[in-house]
């Protein structure tokens, strides 16, 4: 079925801490969709007992983390007959849970920052610098850099306000990149220079709250040689490939001055706004933000033809 032809619901905004992002990606997602002459409706997903339109073709997913990202709502469509975008309800909940994920990493030899996971009471056995992060949230919220040994109480204390059990990793010093995968394709390489430490949710999306101060650039293609282009993107794709996923992500790596690269997590469904990565490395590939969201629906529907 053309796109034209379609009458999409887009799901946004979301019961958690990504609701605004969400709400953003969603009304992009939207413009992008009619652009094409497809019938769009906007949903604003607010718990699990959202209402579709009756004479709905297709779902597209446009809520990040918690509900959106983990599984819930695949299988909440699913179970209503509705198709839409995305990674399936299994592929999405291994993805989304970090320490599932890192399992799969190492199972399958994808370089990862070395890892324990800690539950209530019990502290990191990992030399310093760490890297502490609830598993079960996108868009690095909750996450904090320990650097000395003072801040570890602290650290573990506001990332144990988002869950019981905490990822604790290796802190890797070096240049931040992430890669975009559209089915079988890495894109360019987008290396993230944040104006102020790490890239946290202040500088992903300053536009959310302007007083913070925060912002990052992004620099696209990122300037690295060509045969290390090639192994990075190549790293790209065995993560993707390492989770069972099929339609799209973005894996976020650290590139350290001494030794290789390393994945830190991976987003089945990143941000889609504007100033989003995920769009700035389809356009340095040639495509443009509508024939993006038009391509997410073309290998989600070849996923999983049945549906």
């Amino acid at each position: 079925m053309k796109l034209s032809e379609m009458h999409i619901a887009v799901l946004k905004g979301g019961p958690g801490a990504e609701r605004d992002v969400s709400l953003a990606t969603g009304t992009g997602v939207a413009k992008a969709l009619r652009s094409f002459g497809a019938n769009v409706t906007e949903v604003d997903v607010r718990d699990a007992d959202f209402d579709l339109p009756a004479d709905v073709d297709f779902a597209f997913i446009a809520l990040h983390g918690t509900f959106g990202e983990d599984g819930q709502v695949q299988k909440i469509l699913e179970d209503r007959g509705v198709a839409y975008t995305g990674e399936g309800v299994e592929g999405s909940r291994i993805a989304f849970d970090k320490i599932l994920a890192k399992g799969k990493f190492d199972a399958q030899h994808v370089t990862t920052p070395e890892w324990e996971v800690l539950t209530a009471g019990q502290r990191p056995s990992l030399a310093l610098p760490l890297v502490i992060k609830p598993p079960r949230q996108g868009s690095t919220v909750g996450v904090q850099i320990v650097k000395k040994l003072d801040e570890i109480d602290d650290a573990l204390a506001k990332a144990a306000e988002y869950d019981e059990e905490l990822l604790v990793e290796k802190f890797v010093a070096g240049r931040e990149l992430t890669i975009g995968i559209l089915g079988d394709l890495a894109l360019p390489i987008l290396e993230i220079i944040p104006k102020d430490g790490f890239y946290d949710f202040k500088n992903k999306y300053p536009f959310l709250n302007p007083s913070a101060g925060g912002s990052a650039e992004h620099i696209c293609p990122a300037p690295i040689p060509d045969e290390q282009t090639r192994r990075i993107q190549d790293l790209a794709l065995r993560a993707h490939r390492s989770l069972g996923l099929k339609v799209y992500s973005r894996v976020d790596i650290m590139l350290p001055e001494q030794g290789e690269p390393s994945v830190l997590e991976l987003n089945t469904i990143p941000g889609m706004t504007e100033v989003s990565l995920l769009p700035d490395a389809a356009r340095a590939a040639g495509i443009e933000y509508p024939e993006l969201c038009a391509r997410i629906i073309e290998l989600s529907q070849a996923a999983r033809p049945e549906r």
